[in-house]
């Protein structure tokens, strides 16, 4: 699957000041294409009078090629350089927004942008993949370590960015011309811009590590991979270990593709009435910096005390905080203070509980294909947010907002039931 991590002795030196020079802009182009086809595209859809049904499922289903795509990531190491496929793929990320900003205007616009969004899902999944490679093959183990808080942290830029500034420039742009469809096509266009670029700035910023070329038989990929699979299928309590990574963000998976139309559509909707803008300051923006804050935090306890110890803790943060929607859904306040209260309090138990999820998966992983078994843990984890996703739509219609939100408290029983089966080392995850 993806290259190992090489030593120094095969590969050429990344000084730390050179690693500053491409690290950022790398993580922020590979969370961006996440973003737009995840978030920004719900919001957009909502904007221009798409049903919740639809945008729920149709968009659901973009989270395919992130659960497939570790049968295509050995195609990555055999053609071509991960230094090639990055840049090469930012070019027709580029390519692919300046598309969707040309089919807005259509009167097919949905089913044309759609698949704009799928090609821009795979583009996305493969840049993911790519990426990745070249960040273990262009750095030395210690570096790597010491860069995985900026990636991170850049990678998060990416969502401010994403949910945040660009969903209030759609706004903006809406109010002063009239026109909702102008606004998305102006976003698009830039990041096409965007995307082009930074194409053109990683062709001279990415270093050209000796060890980044072709590797593996083509011949032998299919085998490899289900050799590679067959022994992740072997390990112990696989099954479980399966329905924990399913099942742990069953509610969330639902909530998530429902919060941005719930804040958008109007009270009488059963919704806040907010305005794009509005969104992208509560959602994108302050909802983001509590996730990241959630996220510190979940880190720092665990490393203290081990996964085991809080498993419970985080299993209960990632669905309790889903009793503000509830309230929200049922009292409809209008402070916009308020609202952004709740939903802080909501991302930041789910960038806590998020957490235990991430390093379930690590240990998990860990052993012989460590970096593939990593790989197929992360399909798993898209597909827990693709197919719960893909109904929430229908069942809100179904519910309302407000029955539909007391559902996804309850949808909370089997992730309990889960985390209350898995076995946990209690040194896993301590320092």
């Amino acid at each position: 699957m993806t290259t190992d991590v090489t030593t120094a002795n095969d590969t050429e030196q990344t000084p730390a000041t050179g690693a500053w020079r491409w690290i950022p802009s790398l993580y922020f182009s590979q969370g961006i294409p996440y973003v737009v086809v995840m978030t920004l595209s719900v919001i957009m859809y909502k904007n221009m009078g798409i049903s919740n049904a639809d945008i729920a499922l149709y968009t659901s289903w973009l989270y395919l090629p992130f659960v497939i795509k570790p049968l295509w990531s050995p195609f990555v190491d055999m053609f071509k350089t991960k230094r090639f496929w990055v840049i090469t793929l930012e070019l027709v990320i580029g390519a692919l927004f300046g598309l969707v900003a040309f089919t807005i205007p259509m009167s097919s616009f949905f089913q044309m942008t759609l698949l704009v969004f799928w090609l821009l899902a795979f583009g996305a999944a493969t840049h993911d993949i790519s990426s990745d490679g070249f960040y273990m093959l262009a750095l030395e183990q210690h570096q790597q370590a010491a860069f995985v808080g900026v990636r991170s942290m850049f990678f998060r830029f990416s969502m401010l960015t994403g949910q945040g500034a660009l969903v209030y420039l759609a706004g903006t742009l809406r109010d002063l011309t009239g026109n909702v469809a102008f606004g998305w096509m102006v976003v698009f266009g830039v990041l096409a811009a965007m995307f082009v670029s930074l194409s053109l700035y990683h062709k001279w910023a990415l270093p050209r590590p000796g060890s980044d070329h072709a590797q593996g038989d083509p011949n032998q990929v299919v085998a490899t991979f289900f050799t590679i699979f067959g022994k992740f299928i072997k390990k112990k309590n696989i099954l479980l270990t399966i329905a924990f990574l399913l099942l742990y963000r069953f509610g969330e998976a639902q909530l998530v593709k429902m919060a941005p139309p719930f804040l958008l559509d109007s009270l009488d909707k059963g919704g806040l009435g907010l305005s794009t803008q509005a969104v992208g300051i509560v959602y994108g923006t302050g909802g983001m910096i509590a996730l990241t804050l959630g996220g510190l935090a979940g880190g720092a306890l665990i490393s203290i005390y081990g996964l085991k110890r809080c498993l419970w803790p985080m299993a209960l943060a990632i669905n309790v905080p889903h009793i503000v929607y509830v309230y929200l859904a049922f009292v409809q306040p209008q402070n916009i203070y308020l609202v952004g209260a709740a939903v802080a309090i909501e991302q930041m138990g789910y960038g806590f509980g998020f957490t235990a999820y991430v390093l379930y998966m690590i240990m998990i992983a860990d052993g012989e294909h460590k970096t593939a078994h990593y790989a197929i843990c992360t399909g798993f984890m898209a597909m827990s947010m693709m197919l719960p996703g893909m109904f929430s739509g229908w069942l809100q219609a179904t519910l309302g907002y407000a029955n539909f939100f007391v559902w996804i408290c309850l949808a909370a029983i089997p992730t309990f039931i889960v985390t209350a089966l898995i076995k946990v080392d209690p040194e896993f995850g301590k320092k």
